[in-house]
């Protein structure tokens, strides 16, 4: 069995000395020592509530590692659930129910690319969106996956194996006019060239 790596920080010794103890046990994680924070797949934060030092230490911590945070949270407010995902935070377990089982689970989850949230905070991140949705990006002709709709046209006639005349041809643009919307996505989204483009539209599910 293939072990997940985790760093472990906490806003006091006790909480620290806690979920190193939940974990010491488990086959398929191993806690690592400070001095090997580089190597982690995953970062478990323990903290009262997300006050202004837990997320300006999230927010280092993701600027040196990138890796996904496990947060365990006495109390976390509705209004602070998108701090926490810009934060990198992928799951997060209440403080009273955390059990070395949850938490080896949500571990294993954020290590794998998924998540786990409680239900209710599940609920607003969902209204979060659909509120991105409707007052950002809507009115500015995006989606959630930052393509506009003739981007989208661009792209798929792309994926298709079509060349910038003919999909000029086939959209009724000039070939300058399919350059440009070409370079403003891989601009835009720091893709590096036409490939990686379409790889991006066809993993966000829009080609």
């Amino acid at each position: 069995m293939e072990q997940v790596r985790v760093s472990l920080q906490a806003t006091d010794p006790l909480s620290h000395a806690g979920l190193a103890a939940l974990m010491q046990y488990r086959t398929d994680v191993t806690v690592l020592r400070p001095a090997q924070r580089a190597e982690a797949d995953v970062l478990v934060m323990a903290a009262e509530r997300l006050s202004s030092d837990v997320v300006a230490s999230l927010r280092r911590a993701g600027t040196e590692s990138g890796i996904p945070v496990v947060l365990v949270v006495q109390e976390i407010a509705e209004a602070e659930l998108l701090t926490a995902v810009e934060c990198r935070v992928v799951a997060i377990l209440p403080r009273a129910a955390v059990t070395a089982e949850r938490l080896a689970h949500s571990v294993k989850a954020a290590a794998a690319g998924g998540g786990v949230m409680p239900p209710n905070l599940v609920g607003e991140l969902l209204k979060h969106v659909e509120r991105m949705q409707r007052d950002v990006l809507t009115p500015n002709g995006l989606n959630p996956s930052g393509l506009t709709p003739r981007e989208i046209d661009v792209l798929r006639l792309m994926a298709d194996g079509f060349d910038t005349n003919e999909i000029a041809g086939k959209l009724c643009y000039s070939e300058r006019t399919v350059k440009n919307v070409i370079y403003g996505v891989t601009h835009r989204l720091k893709l590096r060239n036409r490939s990686h483009a379409v790889a991006y539209a066809l993993r966000a599910g829009m080609i």
